[in-house]
């Protein structure tokens, strides 16, 4: 283990282990915490990574305790990687409401003082956190992402804007259009500034017609989420795929809500989904 990562806890888990780490994030200024689960297969060989971004509010512990995903992550021998969804501590700028601030980091490089001091989140998920991981982990080149809410749509803008660097990508709920939503217009409005062709470089849907990279993306989508239709709107990104030819597989799962239930209920087919992927083009 690199001297700059620190283990802060360990439980044994499917014959695997539950870790998470700290370590000095250089790209937001502060000690970043991220959950790792190393299956058994890693004691022995370097495994392939799925990186997980969570929503609103989270930090790496919601995954690792709700989503259920250990069990196949170990049959498969996959990595499963949560960071914590924003930087945090004494002196990081935050925000009284849940959707803005500390938990609520949006997977963007913010511009606008004071967030840009801090909130780079972007750089931190694409750039410096992987660059930890192989450094510190039995993790070989092989990687996919995916996230709910917030961090599904984090997962998509970096696959469709980084070709080539991930082998699979998939979400549940994702923000698919978040120019055009509250929860969108607020967070970019507030991190990047009035600018809103700024605000195109973190937007799935907009992003699709000028995708270099035909990566399938799977989708599951609660028809119960209070959230589908003011803020979540998969049908513009659906729209924006069938025009551009872009494969995706949108499944709208009958009577399922925004909560982990609904991810814990079909996270073994999105592991499956990465697998599937890392195994048609082995490291």
């Amino acid at each position: 283990m690199a001297a700059a990562v620190t283990r802060k806890s360990r439980a044994r888990c499917y014959g695997g282990f539950q870790d998470v780490y700290e370590h000095e994030s250089n790209v937001l200024g502060v000690a970043m915490r991220f959950a790792v689960y190393l299956p058994p297969r890693a004691e022995s060989v370097r495994c392939s990574v799925v990186y997980w971004l969570s929503g609103l509010t989270c930090t790496e512990q919601n995954f690792i305790t709700k989503a259920g995903a250990q069990r196949v992550a170990s049959e498969l021998g996959l990595i499963l990687v949560a960071p914590d969804t924003s930087p945090r501590g004494e002196g990081v700028p935050d925000d009284p409401a849940y959707d803005l601030g500390q938990g609520a980091g949006f997977y963007v490089n913010a511009t606008q003082k004071p967030w840009s001091s801090h909130y780079r989140m972007y750089d931190y998920v694409v750039e410096e956190l992987p660059q930890v991981v192989r450094s510190s982990l039995p993790a070989n080149e092989s990687a996919g992402i995916f996230g709910h809410s917030m961090g599904g749509h984090g997962a998509l803008v970096a696959a469709l804007r980084n070709p080539g660097r991930y082998r699979s990508v998939s979400a549940f709920s994702p923000i698919c259009n978040p120019t055009a939503c509250p929860w969108g217009e607020k967070a970019f409005g507030t991190y990047l500034g009035p600018d809103r062709e700024r605000w195109r470089a973190y937007d799935a849907t907009l992003l699709i017609p000028s995708a270099t990279e035909r990566l399938p993306i799977l989708i599951d989508q609660g028809t119960s989420d209070e959230f589908l239709e003011r803020e979540l709107m998969p049908e513009r990104l659906e729209e924006a795929c069938r025009a551009a030819g872009h494969p995706l597989t949108l499944r709208r799962q009958t009577g399922y809500d925004h909560s982990y239930y609904f991810i814990a209920s079909f996270m073994e087919d999105h592991l499956r989904h990465h697998a599937a992927a890392f195994a048609r083009s082995p490291d």
